[in-house]
């Protein structure tokens, strides 16, 4: 089972759209999916219209260790993509974690139970430095921040995203190693040349970094992204072709484009999937 964490500490970058998105097309490509809601603004847990709804959630797995399939997996209306639910309104975790000894570890040490169920848990985190955050990181194989092409973004980057990662270096002594970063350029409008300021600094910036990788994929600021949030629906359904007259991809191909440079290894899959699917 492979874990990515979608992150970053500012918030409005579009982290949960592309956690529902890019786990939507993979569940239509074949592969079991679990979602893990971890922000206490549950946007992701109220993203996909549910068949089943669980009685427990991230707060049991988390605070319990209760990791009963039948009391924290709620199944969503696409076939393959399961979800843990945020139900967690009051922040509890963050402080019953910080105190407890395996607190930022606790994650990662429960995912045994899930790993003959899935090929992929992908998690949505808060957008702030928390604890969670943290145990979210270091669970992972990968971390993947969507970042918006504003100035304020970049430097937010810089002294949050990236001074977390190095400050949760010191893990390494327990043989658990921060995971590779990966930046995802999202809601990008192309035409304004600041926009492609931003983007080409940050290309060069982490050029011959194998740590942190800016994705060659960019996700445009797109009004189907949001008519497919308003249907609960993955985008992919929503837009597989491109509009008359226009010449940039539709979100078919963004997602697939995206999701076989995250995941090479299931490309079959992934160029599979075409069109609208009566799957359910």
């Amino acid at each position: 089972m492979r874990v990515v964490s979608v992150v970053s500490t500012k918030g409005g970058v579009g982290k949960t759209t592309v956690a529902a998105n890019l786990g939507g097309l993979l569940a239509d490509a074949g592969q079991r999916v679990l979602l893990l809601d971890l922000d206490s603004q549950p946007t992701l847990s109220s993203y996909y219209v549910l068949n089943h709804v669980a009685p427990s959630g991230a707060y049991e797995l988390l605070a319990l260790n209760l990791t009963d399939p039948a009391q924290i997996i709620s199944s969503t209306a696409i076939t393959g993509l399961d979800l843990i639910l945020s139900n967690d309104d009051q922040g509890r975790l963050s402080t019953l974690l910080l105190h407890a000894p395996d607190g930022r570890l606790r994650l990662r040490n429960l995912l045994d139970t899930f790993r003959p169920h899935y090929d992929l848990l992908l998690i949505d985190t808060q957008g702030a430095r928390s604890v969670l955050l943290e145990m979210a990181i270091l669970a992972s194989d990968l971390a993947l921040s969507p970042i918006t092409p504003e100035m304020l973004a970049a430097r937010e980057l810089r002294r949050g995203t990236l001074k977390l990662l190095n400050e949760l270096e010191p893990f390494r002594h327990l043989g658990i190693a921060p995971p590779p970063l990966r930046l995802l350029l999202n809601q990008v409008d192309d035409i304004k040349s600041d926009t492609r300021m931003i983007m080409r600094s940050l290309r060069e910036t982490f050029i011959g970094t194998s740590a942190i990788q800016v994705l060659q994929t960019v996700i445009p600021d797109r009004v189907a992204y949001l008519n497919a949030a308003s249907l609960g629906l993955p985008v992919h359904r929503v837009e597989a072709r491109r509009p008359i007259g226009r010449r940039s991809a539709s979100a078919l191909e963004t997602i697939q484009t995206l999701a076989i440079e995250l995941f090479p290894e299931w490309r079959q899959a992934i160029c599979s999937v075409s069109g609208p699917l009566v799957r359910s």
